[in-house]
């Protein structure tokens, strides 16, 4: 649906919330009382995909004369929201409802400041969430100014909020109506945890401000991506593709942060375009999907050096995302044919329910999360690779730290077409193809990919979607050759459904131009919009200060700041898969994107004529109106007999490698306390007579079940699990585990917490 962000497609299988909604904008509620509202290549010897995990990064060594020495601070910060009883982000199906946590979620934010001007700096935040938002941007940026004087370099024009675009998060934290039906309306909790952790890491960012130099480069990394939708692709003029070897970008791009003291790594930023689709629609684990993965490895293993590199953070940053898929192995159909999809429509029969990508390890049945572990060791090793060959070959960064943010109205925008002509982008619309999903989620009922108004539709969409609103005859001919489905920029009742105020946004560091979409781009659209910023950078000698050997670097990160869904080419546009049927407003989207950006470069001179281009128009906040359908928490209680934390099924007494280790605990509602830093589980390990934490809730291989046993008693049970590894270094010898809750009292009162402990298990 509309991953709104709800880009998986299930977008209809909700229509009759739809109108559920419109029936209450039009009839009004009764007084319900709603809860808050408010190409460098790794060494010869290994491939980047097939480094050896482990403990052996190595630091490169300092870059002292090479660069333009920079003000520099990373940091990072919890921003797990409800685990449980919300509906996660991305696949927009009304029957994902967290039940618990495998990765903790996390913002990583990464600041640039120019030395001599310290007024100018860039903020590019990295969230573990499916996109930026409108909303929680909102929320950052008023956070920032109540932070004190020093926080007031941060704002509008330098800030980037960045989803890595995972599909297992929680949801309910949107600005926009679509993407709040499957979540149920706007959760404040969920909401909150995301704006404040952003705030968390940004404050750590800044107090670890220190002299520094930073240096890209980039490398190859096949095995982690694919294009989803191939025939749109292909699409696309001849002469264009063959200036690329694959349909989908595998450069990863690499910047690398240093002190200029000791030449310690602060932390990395890196642009790769691979959708946060690898687990799967029926997961209900939050997780940060496999670019959290790749992040925490890379952490982990800076982390453990010698000397240790404290407080290293490592971005995962999404780039050109809008076709890709973690699912390399293709499309197949599930029907027991193992036929491949129908390559136009990714139909099996004559359906798209039975057509699903398949992930490196799709055979284990276990919600995509051997796979999605597997795409982010991928992109890991990758990242390591580069890391390492980076003590010799990079580029050094040089040059002025500048940016331009503005709003722009995208609803009737006349802009200039690459053939001369004059065109218009339209108020935003998603088409038919929109609720077929992709074969990373298909969608549901009888919609089809590749549907430009075939007349084997059902009519009743056709009733359904006039019912909310009849598109006019100019808005059909201005989305052409797109069946509008749903008319979503022209629906403002009770609110707006989605965007037309749209985020413009580029960051300069150096040579180094950043162009924040507030989409997703697919392959070629991304292509287009990177080399038309970078002809037009050099056209005017945008990085003349830099050398001329050193043509900008052009890197596109997003889906940031709002959710603006898709943006194909119009070429791709024209085939009406699901990228071209959620390109919101119109065949013209990325003509519109391309033309804005370009046009607004001269603002990131170094001395430019005026320092910040108009505004534009604000877009609206609705937080404080929003509906919100999620039930509060109204207590907790134990059976009979039992006490909060007290083991209910115990573990064995010894488990081998290889094996899960697992114990039941009468529990209470996490929504209590998100125990955000902090953790609902942990391992720990008898060593020298003490017990010490070896794993918790933000390692991969620690599970947190939580499971509602009884709605009108209020009770509950927890199941802490742990994946033993086969070969990751874990010693033999004596753990358990220990289970951290917070229970509502009945009748109200505080909040308490409480502990359980299992019995001891032994490793072999």
């Amino acid at each position: 649906m509309a991953r709104s962000h709800i880009a998986a497609a299930l977008a209809v299988a909700c229509l009759g919330i739809l109108i559920t909604f419109h029936l209450i904008s039009q009839f009004g509620l009764p007084n319900v009382g709603f809860f808050h509202f408010h190409d460098i290549h790794p060494e010869a010897t290994a491939s980047p995909n097939q480094v050896p995990l482990g403990p052996t990064v190595s630091r490169p060594g300092k870059t002292e004369g090479d660069g333009s020495l920079y003000l520099l601070g990373t940091g990072k910060a919890d921003i797990t929201g409800p685990v449980v009883e919300i509906n996660l982000m991305g696949y927009a199906d009304l029957n994902q409802v967290g039940t618990g946590l495998r990765q903790r979620l996390y913002s990583r934010a990464f600041i640039v400041g120019d030395i001599a001007k310290q007024e100018e700096r860039t903020l590019y935040l990295v969230l573990d969430t499916q996109s930026g938002d409108t909303a929680v941007r909102y929320g950052i940026l008023e956070g920032l100014k109540e932070l004190g004087p020093e926080y007031q370099v941060y704002g509008k024009s330098n800030v980037a909020v960045t989803g890595t675009h995972s599909h297992s998060g929680p949801g309910a934290w949107l600005n926009y109506l679509l993407p709040q039906i499957t979540s149920k309306g706007f959760d404040e909790q969920s909401y909150r945890a995301i704006v404040d952790g952003a705030l968390n890491s940004i404050k750590r960012a800044h107090e670890s401000l220190a002299p520094g130099y930073l240096t890209v480069a980039t490398t190859k990394i096949h095995d982690a991506n694919i294009n989803r939708s191939l025939y749109a692709y292909l699409a696309n003029p001849k002469e264009e593709r063959a200036k690329f070897p694959q349909d989908v970008d595998k450069t990863m791009t690499m910047l690398r942060f240093q002190k200029a003291k000791d030449g310690k790594d602060m932390g990395i930023l890196t642009w790769f375009p691979v959708h946060g689709t690898s687990m799967l629609g029926n997961n209900t684990l939050i997780t940060g999907d496999n670019k959290g993965v790749a992040a925490m490895l890379f952490e982990k293993d800076m982390e453990s050096l010698d000397d240790g590199i404290g407080n290293f953070v490592a971005g995962f940053s999404q780039a050109n995302v809008g076709d890709t898929s973690p699912n390399v192995l293709g499309a197949y159909c599930e029907d027991g044919s193992g036929e491949k999809c129908n390559f136009q429509d990714s139909t099996c029969g004559n359906g798209n329910k039975m057509c699903h990508g398949r992930g490196p390890m799709f055979r284990k049945k276990d919600q995509g999360a051997s796979s999605c572990l597997e795409i982010g060791r991928r992109q890991y090793a990758g990242a390591k690779a580069l890391h390492l060959s980076m003590t010799t070959n990079n580029i050094p960064i040089k040059g002025s730290v500048r940016s331009f943010h503005t709003y722009r109205d995208f609803s009737n925008m006349t802009v200039q077409h690459p053939n001369g002509s004059s065109v218009s982008t339209c108020p935003a619309a998603l088409g038919y193809s929109f609720a077929a999903g992709t074969t990373d989620g298909p969608g549901a009922f009888d919609f089809k990919q590749n549907d430009t108004g075939s007349p084997n539709a059902n009519p009743v969409w056709s009733v359904v979607r006039n019912f909310l609103r009849e598109p006019s005859e100019g808005q059909k001919a201005c989305h052409a050759p797109k069946p509008i489905l749903l008319d979503v920029g022209e629906i403002e009742r009770p609110y707006l459904w989605t965007p037309n105020i749209v985020d413009i946004q580029v960051l300069r560091i150096g040579q180094l131009l950043v162009v924040v979409s507030p989409g997703e781009a697919t392959t070629m659209a991304g292509r287009r919009w990177r080399d038309s910023i970078s002809t037009t950078a050099s056209a005017i000698s945008l990085t003349s200060e830099a050398d001329d050997e050193n043509p900008p670097i052009v890197v596109l990160g997003g889906p940031a700041n709002s959710y603006t869904h898709y943006i194909a080419t119009e070429e791709e546009y024209n085939i009406q898969r699901y990228e071209g049927a959620s390109t919101l407003y119109g065949p013209h989207t990325l003509n519109a994107y391309i033309n804005v950006t370009s046009s607004l470069l001269p603002y990131l001179q170094t001395n430019p004529q005026s320092k910040h281009p108009p505004p534009g128009p604000d877009p609206p906040i609705h937080t404080n109106i929003s509906f919100n359908f999620n039930s509060k928490v109204r207590f907790d209680r134990t059976p009979f007999f039992k006490k909060f934390g007290q083991v209910l099924t115990d573990v064995k007494a010894a488990y081998p490698r290889g094996d899960t280790a697992s114990a039941t605990f009468v529990g209470a509602n996490p929504r209590n306390n998100l125990r955000l830093e902090g953790t609902f589980a942990a391992v720990e390990h008898l060593s020298q007579g003490s017990w010490k934490r070896v794993r918790d809730d933000s390692d991969w291989d620690v599970i947190y079940r939580w499971k509602r046993t009884s709605t009108i008693l209020g009770t509950s049970e927890v199941e802490l699990s742990w994946e033993v590894g086969e070969d990751d270094g874990v010693e033999g010898g004596l753990y358990r585990f220990r289970y951290f809750g917070d229970r509502k009292p009945f009748g109200g009162g505080e909040i308490e917490a409480f502990e359980g402990v299992s019995g001891v298990f032994r490793i072999e």
